[in-house]
């Protein structure tokens, strides 16, 4: 297995545990068939996913690195989980937040791993979970539902996490950028 295809598997198992850890606050009717199709989708990934057409050279020369960058990263986003969750439990008092500040530091954090793996389409990515996380902040100061909060702040960053990875992408920035080349008129 490539670290791209381990990035990808990693990606769908939290997008799946996003979904089936806040699908619950949804009625029944609606939970049980999302949980059923996020777990069809990751197991589509987990299955599928290892056969891609990436090049063995791909690896070694760009895509998913699990180096010290990629490390910082991962600490920087426990340390501000931690931080973030006991702030919300023990200052704040507000437990229905918490599925914001997740999802908003877990978008945050493609931004990091988008400049560690040198791919800029984690951005937007990262940019949209994190957006779900802040609107799940805000629907918290709001004393929205817990089941708004949980589908805008956890469900939909469990589908963009799994559509991301269902998703075929680019191994590397040089077939990106002549994708790009080609599709510019001349």
């Amino acid at each position: 297995m490539t670290k791209d295809q381990t990035g990808r598997l990693i990606g769908g198992a939290f997008g799946l545990v996003f979904i089936q850890a806040n699908a619950g606050s949804l009625p029944t009717a609606v939970a049980t068939p999302l949980r059923l199709l996020a777990l069809a989708c990751f197991v589509w990934v987990a299955v599928f996913g290892r056969r891609g057409r990436t090049a063995p050279q791909a690896e070694t020369t760009s895509g998913t690195r699990f180096g010290r960058r990629y490390w910082y990263v991962a600490a920087a986003e426990v340390a501000g989980l931690a931080a973030g969750l006991l702030v919300i439990a023990q200052v704040l008092h507000t437990p229905q937040a918490s599925v914001g500040w997740i999802a908003f530091v877990v978008g945050v954090h493609f931004f990091g791993l988008a400049v560690a793996w040198r791919r800029p389409t984690l951005h937007v990515l990262g940019a949209s979970i994190a957006a779900c996380g802040a609107a799940g902040l805000v629907l918290a100061g709001f004393d929205a539902p817990i089941a708004v909060i949980r589908t805008v702040a956890g469900v939909l960053p469990g589908v963009l996490l799994l559509a991301s990875v269902l998703r075929p992408g680019r191994t590397t920035p040089a077939a990106a950028a002549s994708e790009f080349r080609s599709a510019t008129p001349s």
